[in-house]
């Protein structure tokens, strides 16, 4: 009788711990489980969200014609950044404090920036490419004391290809910190040359020489007109300014193409291009 009663004694006390588990366990599932499920479906519902913005914030840049590599930093940090702000949202919902994991969050986010600041500026400057759009890859542009065609754009450096192929690495934040010449921007450029013809040449003659050479050149636009006009009677020379209008793609080819066939027609027709010269009077 002692052994059953005994037995008995242990079920019971057992039975009451189950039943004193059971009751905490129900206590919490009830007071903790809506903050769960809500906590979850804010997760599930934001990551989505996310999802989605991400892919029009990429359609966006694809359709700008932005660099790949841009491309997919933007939009891994614009999909990391929402990211964290949905799970800030859930945390919070949860019931969990995230004021001072928010504040160690930005303590260390602000000893990374020091320790990186130069990095994270070059960072910053090909953001601002990305938006403003000074240049893209393909323009000859001429930046931070280099001039060239952009090979390429990455996160922390512009690569500048100048016309003897070497490959110049400038850092974003040196390009964006100074002035941008873009050569390419523009559908059309204007040849602007200069040429010295001697005192005692005939005047009209080469105007009309120079002017005949650019009309007959068929890469030179005929709008706006080409214009000559003598510009300086200078020391050694009467100048002449010569202008033309050209598409972008020829300016180079006609830069050295006109100068070439006046020197050529010049000689043809006994004009002269002086030498730098002084004439010295000595009186007796």
């Amino acid at each position: 009788m002692d052994a059953i009663a005994q037995t008995q004694e242990v079920a019971q006390v057992a039975t009451t711990t189950v039943n004193k588990y059971t009751q905490v366990a129900m206590d919490y599932a009830s007071e903790y489980g809506l903050k769960l499920l809500g906590a979850l479906l804010i997760f599930i519902i934001g990551k989505w969200i996310v999802k989605k913005i991400v892919k029009i914030i990429r359609a966006f840049m694809h359709k700008a014609k932005v660099d790949q590599t841009l491309l997919e930093f933007g939009s891994s940090l614009v999909y990391f950044l929402l990211l964290l702000m949905v799970i800030m949202a859930s945390l919070n919902a949860l019931g969990v404090n995230t004021t001072s994991f928010i504040a160690v969050l930005g303590a260390a986010s602000l000893a990374v920036g020091l320790a990186l600041q130069g990095t994270l500026a070059n960072i910053g400057a090909a953001v601002l490419i990305i938006v403003f759009r000074p240049f893209q890859v393909g323009d000859v542009i001429e930046a931070a004391g280099a001039t060239g065609k952009v090979s390429n754009i990455n996160l922390f450096s512009t690569i500048i290809t100048p016309a003897d192929n070497r490959a110049i690495i400038i850092p974003n934040s040196a390009i964006i910190s100074g002035n941008i010449t873009n050569f390419s921007s523009q559908g059309q450029r204007r040849v602007d040359l200069t040429f010295g013809i001697g005192y005692g040449d005939d005047l009209k003659l080469a105007k009309e020489t120079l002017m005949e050479i650019i009309t007959a050149d068929e890469r030179v636009l005929q709008d706006p007109a080409p214009f000559v006009a003598v510009s300086a009677l200078a020391d050694s020379s009467v100048n002449f300014t010569v202008r033309s209008w050209v598409k972008t793609d020829d300016y180079w080819d006609v830069y050295f193409s006109v100068t070439e066939k006046v020197k050529l027609t010049f000689d043809e027709r006994g004009i002269s291009i002086p030498y730098p010269q002084m004439d010295v009077h000595q009186k007796q």
